[in-house]
Formats: structure tokens, sequence, C-alpha cells
């Protein structure tokens, strides 16, 4: 998966589980989004279980319209998750899938809130649209609902305040930008441009020429420009995340990392290097993002 998510990359071999036992939702989340997943190593162990399963979730909610055939299809998988979490909430049998099933537990357990889940699935249909995503706040809506909208969840399942999961959602956001900027040509491989359509008209592009062309300068220049904004709202952005809440906060160091390479129209390594992990690890460390 190649969208906000980060399944296009690989950590160093060295990684913080290597050598330890995972149980299959965990190591389905390393590795489809070994990002989240290292993040997640830093949650209370009692609440791992229930993040690796939220990053799995998001996984296949990324996946619905990258996996469709066309976007009708993708609204009727986000349904299907829809349909699973009712279905959770309801006391019904869980749906026999790799990740619904531990979705299903965790819901029931009361590990994962199911509103905020839904959210998240909701601000998925924006992909779905055939036209694209038109303007500069249908689009920083759906990062603050998607990438924004993992980071709140995760933050109310390490026990968060809805205010302090507010203030995550808007650092997840962060790198949900980064993932979009970094990911051009991938999406482009598909036939497929998330970048906002007036921001592309204003540069004299639009998603067709994005898709034919996307090394062109004229569009270079645009994601450096708005990784560049990107990274100046992360700067300004509140960064006090409570210890506790380390695990929903800490792509905020690779969205910094991130960002600053696109703004001076450098290219995200990926796989990632060992600098991006020891970066992440060390801030995990000093519970400072």
């Amino acid at each position: 998966m190649v969208s906000e998510t980060s399944s296009d990359s690989t950590w160093p071999e060295n990684d913080l589980s290597r050598g330890v036992s995972l149980s299959p939702i965990a190591a389905f989340a390393r590795a489809h989004d070994p990002d989240r997943f290292l993040a997640a190593l830093f949650a209370p162990p009692e609440k791992r279980e229930a993040i690796f399963t939220l990053i799995a979730f998001n996984h296949e909610l990324a996946r619905a319209r990258e996996a469709a055939s066309h976007p009708m299809a993708a609204l009727i998988r986000l349904q299907w998750w829809r349909d699973a979490l009712e279905e959770a909430r309801q006391g019904k049998p869980a749906r026999r899938h790799e990740v619904a099933e531990p979705l299903h537990a965790a819901i029931t357990a009361g590990a994962l809130d199911a509103a905020a889940l839904e959210a998240m699935i909701d601000a998925r249909e924006a992909e779905a649209e055939e036209a694209g995503i038109p303007t500069e706040a249908d689009f920083v809506t759906w990062l603050r609902g998607t990438a924004g909208g993992f980071a709140f969840a995760a933050g109310l399942a390490l026990g968060a305040s809805v205010e302090d999961a507010e203030k995550l959602r808007a650092l997840g956001a962060a790198y949900g930008l980064a993932g979009v900027l970094r990911s051009v040509a991938a999406h482009a491989a598909q036939g497929r441009c998330l970048l906002p359509l007036d921001r592309l008209a204003g540069a004299g592009l639009n998603a067709e020429a994005v898709i034919s062309a996307p090394g062109q300068p004229a569009l270079v220049a645009l994601c450096a420009e708005m990784a560049a904004e990107g990274l100046e709202a992360l700067r300004s952005a509140p960064r006090d995340v409570p210890k506790g809440l380390m695990a929903a906060g800490l792509l905020t160091v690779l969205a910094g990392r991130d960002l600053r390479r696109l703004a001076a129209g450098k290219v995200v390594p990926m796989p990632r290097g060992v600098a991006d992990p020891v970066a992440v690890i060390w801030a995990g460390w000093r519970g400072r993002v």
C-alpha cells in the first residue's frame, strides 16, 4: 500500500521487535505498516494488541480504494467494515477475517472506540470520488479524518481524554500529508492522484497531468511548497504529548523528517534507512516528539 500508511517501507532488520514472538495481528501490523508498528512498541504492554489491531484496521481501510476495480467497489468494501463495527456493537458474532476477528474482540472488550473507528471509515469515502479531492480544505479534512483519525483513535485506546486525542489528530494529519506527498509517483502508477485539485490548478496542473508525468518540475515544486507549509503547521502544533500517549504521537518524528526532505525537493528513501527508526526510538525513550 502506498497511501498515507507506510507499507511501502521496510525497517532495518534490527528493530525492537526482532526476536520477539508476535501475535498474528501484531505480525500483520508489522508487515503492512512498519512505521506505526514501531511506534506501537512504545505503548504500555496491556495496550499494544489494541494498537496493533487499529493499525491493521487502518491498513484495510487505506487499501479499500487501492484494491478496488472502481470507486463503487471501494464504497462496498468500506460498508463491509462499517457493518462489521455495527455487529460488534450489537454483540453479534465476529466475521471470519484475520483483521475483523481481533477488531471485534477489541471493540467488545472496550479497548477500541467504535465511534472513532466509524469516523475513520467515513473519512475514506473521499478517496472513492472519481473527480478527486476538490479543494485544499477538503484535503485537510480528509487528512484529519484518515491519518489524523488513526492518531485520535489510538490516543483514546491509550487512555487519552477527547481533548488530548484531538491534539494528536493534528500530528497524525502531518504524517498523512508527508505520506501523500512522498507517494505521488506510486499513486500515479495506480492511476490515482490524491492532491487537491485547486492546488493543482494553481500550479497549472490537473490530475491527468500528475498521473501521466509525476516527475515534472511543476509538480515537484508544488509538493515542495505543500511540504514546507505542512512543516510550518507541524512546528506550530502542540507537541506536549504525555508519555502514556507516546505510541500515538511518535509518527510526528517521521512526519517532520519526511516533510523536511520533501520541502527541499528531495525524495524520501524507501525502504527507510537506519536514521529514521533510530530517531523514532530515541524520541520514544526520551518521551518527547
